[in-house]
């Protein structure tokens, strides 16, 4: 098993160098117990007042005088050029979720990179926490308490099938590809269950759902293996 650098019995918040509103940062960093920066998510977190408890990154893209500020052992070089910073970050994490921030908006190859990191590690369980949405890997199964009309969107990342109650247009019976069908813009009718027969379905909801996907995440009974 490769070595993790942060190890903690909570929800973990990392940051990105991406889009995220200051404010929306500055809340959910009042909230965090244990933040993790990727490369120059560090900024982000040092200029709202806070100091990460890690640093993880090829650090191209971190200022001087930021790294300036971090303490030496707070700082985990990682060189290796194949992957982005939200992978490195991500497969050095071993916590029960991960909330991510600044990995959605403004660029648009940032955030299909984030995803695809998403459908790569589907053993983590981690959100990516935009201005307007919230999207992470379906588990086996999940149930959502949502309210009727609320929008559920799924992007499947791979082929995926899998069964659905409480949904507008269920999902029994159909197959779902990236170059096929999707499942976008799709709606509940109230309470919704999901059983997913693979770790490539992308489910995207509105922000306001975010405290209730952590809860419904928590409660999820089953996880996906690492991929081989």
């Amino acid at each position: 098993m490769k070595r993790r650098i942060v190890y903690h019995d909570g929800p973990v918040l990392l940051v990105g160098g991406g889009a995220c509103p200051d404010p929306v940062l500055k809340s959910a960093l009042t909230k965090a117990d244990c933040i993790v920066a990727a490369d120059s998510g560090a900024g982000r977190v040092l200029a709202l007042g806070r100091m990460p408890d890690a640093v993880i990154g090829d650090l191209d893209s971190l200022a001087p005088e930021d790294l300036a500020r971090l303490p030496a052992e707070r700082v985990h070089h990682i060189a290796e050029q194949d992957s982005t910073d939200f992978d490195k970050a991500l497969r050095h994490i071993e916590a029960p979720l991960v909330l991510g921030y600044g990995f959605l908006g403004a660029r648009l190859d940032h955030q299909l990179a984030a995803m695809t990191v998403l459908a790569l590690r589907p053993e983590r369980r981690c959100i990516l926490v935009g201005d307007e949405d919230v999207a992470f890997i379906c588990p086996p199964r999940l149930a959502l308490d949502l309210a009727h009309g609320t929008r559920v969107s799924l992007y499947p990342l791979g082929p995926v099938t899998g069964r659905s109650d409480g949904l507008v247009w269920p999902l029994d019976g159909l197959v779902f590809a990236p170059d096929g069908r999707i499942g976008t813009s799709n709606a509940a009718t109230g309470p919704v269950r999901l059983d997913m027969d693979g770790p490539s379905m992308l489910l995207i909801l509105p922000v306001a759902c975010l405290d209730g996907v952590m809860a419904a995440l928590a409660e999820a009974d089953a996880t996906w293996p690492a991929r081989a």
